[in-house]
């Protein structure tokens, strides 16, 4: 049986589910938190510093508890829109993006997965090299539209 290892681009931040342990750098962190909520549609553009920060302790702590831009701000003014039950909170698709994404980038590093880009849809996906290319079907995501953070 095949072990499948972790994925690991330093020790700043940790993400566990099960028997896996995915260790990131704060950079990488930081860009996966960014990418998951642009995906979410609760971000738009570029995050400032300390909208980052905010983002982060979201994603870490699950809530921003002294806000330090008007990011955090703007989570806690909309906070009961975007907690709710645990597989539906804003909180939990972050992190649910973040793991997902490392754990198929783990799946091509060890060769399992390959990335084409599909230019029907203009965008990167992910295949089976053992299926004749077939692409993997990710699970939609909700939306956050309707709660997205402008910056002002």
């Amino acid at each position: 049986m095949h072990r499948r290892g972790n994925y690991s681009s330093g020790e700043d931040f940790v993400l566990e589910y099960g028997e896996l342990r995915f260790t990131f750098n704060e950079r990488d962190f930081r860009e996966r938190c960014e990418q998951a909520a642009r995906k979410l549609g609760f971000l738009g553009g570029a995050v400032a510093e300390n909208e980052a920060e905010d983002l982060i302790n979201l994603v870490v702590n699950g809530e921003v508890t002294d806000p330090a831009s008007a990011l955090g701000e703007h989570v806690n003014d909309c906070w009961p829109e975007l907690v709710g039950p645990s597989d539906r909170s804003l909180v939990h698709w972050l992190r649910r993006l973040i793991f997902r994404g490392a754990w198929l980038d783990q799946r091509v590093k060890e060769g399992e997965l390959d990335v084409s880009f599909d230019e029907d849809a203009s965008a990167f996906v992910y295949i089976q090299p053992d299926r004749d290319g077939e692409q993997i079907e990710l699970a939609p995501e909700p939306s956050w539209n309707r709660v997205a953070y402008v910056r002002r």
